[in-house]
């Protein structure tokens, strides 16, 4: 009995043993690109099948091969199998390139300061949910597109309204114009509802409100009997939070809207006067004029923001985004006005005539002067280091990335010579920068017009070539702003999508536009600040709505899985078959103007950290130039989304100087329209009234 029982333990313990979870992997570094590794897993033992949970979001539960991971940086995976055993393994991609060393560093900084940027203070206490629910799955036409030209009719419901179906079981035959009936199949498990009538249509090419309406295409939906969590392939929830940087951003445009007295309105007129030149002094202080500052600082913000960026908003929020956009982009014109009268009035100008001015002085000098001196230099210190970086990343190397691959695909000479265009490109930014403001200043008082001219031209004439859909287009955007579906994340979500891209494309409280506008020839700080106005005007409310009404009147914002420039080229070039050309050529005069006007800003934030020499200023283009080369023809990954979020970034030392300093403002305001309605400003003669 005893050697059976010693049998019977030893077999026990060898079919245990045999069935133990063991898990090996191998890791795989295919070439000299960034975020191509490979991480491929042998299991053995346990019970079938098994799940593959992977930190990396984009690989699938059922995949036990991750692909385009970041060498150099650590990812987990936890192999469970059917009986609940499971085995965590961490495995590293190592670096070979030099690009991947870099790559692999900064992606830890990117998460850390994302972290920081995208924090969502609301769900962190509790206030919402931030995980994205699915409540139902609606059905649509099979294999439509925004370019399909045919008539769908529901020909006969198969199953009835309210009725519960299966995934996989026919719900109804549609006929088209061109084509064979079709019999369609639900795509989820749940209770059916009807959307469109027996007999009726469900989408024509020839009725604009269906081309335009978002989700014309579905015809019925299937509710859950249960809401189901959404998640990424690796089975991680959505979330959709509210990022703590467009918080910080919009409150404070909000503040200074209230404190100026809705300056952004009421002071656009005189704003307008200002630009054309009507007070122009020529003896006042400063480098440039009102209309040159205006123009560098814009050019400075509008660029692929404007083309790309709006794009994103409009694809993941649907019109709606649009509108939310448009009044952040009023909001934030009170963010310019405060910290732009500010870069004037806390200038310092040299007896050489050079200015220097921005964040970094009125945060300095301006808390100084309210006993505040300690804190003064930390944040102008902090602000100066961060437009630095900015410069050199999302105002130059981003730039110079971006504008490459979009001419080179539009130009296919242009593929793998990055070098070469970076070279060219960096020879003229250099023949600009090497001239300083006034070179600076009247380049962008050239091309900012011309390109930005073109840019509308283009997109009105979309917009006339569809005028018939101006209804249905502002319907969409209306009811899209408050009554969007939950699958665009609700009014808040919609609300927080155009919000960001607003906020991120015009710049408003990131503070380097003071930088610009402080050289401008002017005896009154605040009639500088009524100029900056304009410039989330123009880049927001006209340029970036532009871009999303050629996007919803031509039906593309309806698009799934296509975003960025290459859907603006896609809304472009289905009314207008040349024109992706001009939007490639508009891309990098926007991406260059951008980098003559972000090359000042970054000189300027050098000079407080390492002098005001004019060596200094030299030794700062020279790695200026470098950069445009490095950025064009290196892919750098989290390299350049490290340094764009140091342009967000800026806004939190500059925010705060700003609300301290508003009463400044508004006092300085008061005395600035007292002498305006006194007629006591210089004003030009031969424009006078």
């Amino acid at each position: 009995m005893k050697k059976l029982l010693y049998f019977f333990s030893l077999f026990i313990s060898f079919v245990l043993t045999a069935q133990e979870l063991e898990v090996t992997g191998k890791t795989y570094n295919p070439s000299s690109s960034i975020n191509d590794g490979v991480i491929e897993l042998k299991v053995t033992g346990g019970t079938e099948p098994y799940t593959f949970s992977w930190s990396n979001e984009e690989t699938p539960l059922a995949s036990k091969r991750a692909t385009g991971l970041v060498e150099g940086v650590s990812y987990n995976v936890v192999i469970t199998d059917a009986a609940g055993a499971n085995v965590t393994k961490v495995f590293k991609v190592e670096t070979e390139a030099i690009t991947e060393v870099f790559n692999g560093a900064m992606t830890p900084a990117v998460g850390a300061l994302g972290s920081v940027l995208f924090w969502d203070p609301f769900a962190a206490l509790g206030i919402y949910d931030p995980v994205a629910y699915a409540d139902l799955k609606r059905i649509s036409i099979p294999d439509w597109s925004p370019e399909v030209q045919n008539k769908y009719v529901l020909a006969k419901w198969l199953k009835a309204e309210g009725e519960k179906v299966n995934r996989g079981e026919a719900v109804a035959i549609i006929s088209q114009d061109k084509g064979a009936d079709q019999t369609i199949m639900s795509n989820a498990t749940g209770t059916l509802k009807h959307l469109t009538a027996e007999g009726k249509v469900i989408y024509n090419s020839d009725n604009q409100e269906h081309v335009i309406e978002q989700g014309a295409h579905f015809f019925a939906e299937v509710q859950y009997d249960e809401p189901l969590v959404m998640t990424h392939p690796n089975g991680d929830p959505i979330t959709k939070g509210i990022p703590f940087i467009v918080i910080w951003l919009v409150l404070g445009a909000t503040f200074f809207t209230f404190r100026m007295g809705f300056i952004n309105i009421r002071g656009f007129k005189h704003s307008l006067d200002l630009a054309r030149g009507k007070y122009d002094d020529p003896d006042a202080p400063g480098q440039v004029t009102h209309f040159q500052a205006l123009a560098t600082a814009v050019s400075g913000t509008v660029g692929l923001g404007n083309i790309a960026g709006v794009a994103v908003a409009v694809s993941l929020g649907g019109a709606g985004a649009t509108f939310w956009m448009i009044i952040c982009g009023l909001l934030g014109m009170s963010s310019k006005f405060v910290e732009c009268t500010l870069g004037v009035k806390y200038r310092d100008i040299l007896p050489d005539g050079r200015v220097f001015g921005g964040p970094m002085n009125y945060l300095r000098y301006g808390l100084e002067k309210r006993n505040m001196k300690g804190i003064g230099k930390v944040l102008a210190g902090l602000f100066a280091v961060l437009a630095v970086g900015a410069s050199f990343g999302g105002g130059n190397m981003f730039q110079a990335n971006q504008s490459f691959e979009q001419l080179a695909g539009q130009f296919p000479v242009l593929v793998g010579n990055g070098f070469w265009f970076g070279i060219v490109t960096a020879s003229l930014v250099g023949v600009v920068i090497i001239g300083g403001i006034n070179s600076i200043a009247n380049v962008t008082g050239r091309i900012v017009p011309v390109m930005a001219s073109i840019y509308i031209v283009a997109a009105l004439a979309v917009i006339i070539m569809n005028i018939q859909n101006i209804g249905p287009a502002f319907s969409a955007i209306w009811d899209g702003a408050f009554s969007p579906s939950a699958l665009k994340g609700g009014i808040i979500g919609v609300l927080v999508i155009g919000f960001q891209r607003a906020a991120f494309s015009n710049e408003a409280g990131v503070g380097s536009a003071a930088i610009a506008h402080s050289t401008a020839k002017t005896n009154h700080p605040p009639s500088e600040g009524f100029v900056a106005l304009l410039e989330p005007f123009i880049d927001t409310v006209v340029v970036c709505t532009l871009t999303a009404l050629v996007l919803i009147f031509t039906g593309m914002h309806e698009v799934e899985g296509l975003a960025g420039a290459q859907l603006t080229s896609d809304a472009f070039g289905s009314q207008i078959s040349w024109f992706p050309y001009v939007l490639a050529l508009a891309v990098f005069l926007f991406a260059f103007s951008t980098m003559i006007s972000w090359s000042y800003y970054g000189m300027r934030a050098w000079t407080y950290l390492f002098g005001k020499s004019k060596r200094t200023e030299f030794v700062y283009k020279m790695f200026f130039l470098v950069f445009v080369v490095i950025g064009a023809s290196v892919s750098l990954g989290a390299v350049l989304d490290f340094s764009d979020m140091m342009i967000l970034a800026m806004s939190f030392p500059n925010i705060i100087g700003l609300y301290i300093m508003s009463g400044e403002v508004k006092k300085d305001l008061g005395v600035y329209l007292k002498k305006l309605k006194a007629n006591q400003l210089y004003k030009k003669k031969k424009v006078a009234e």
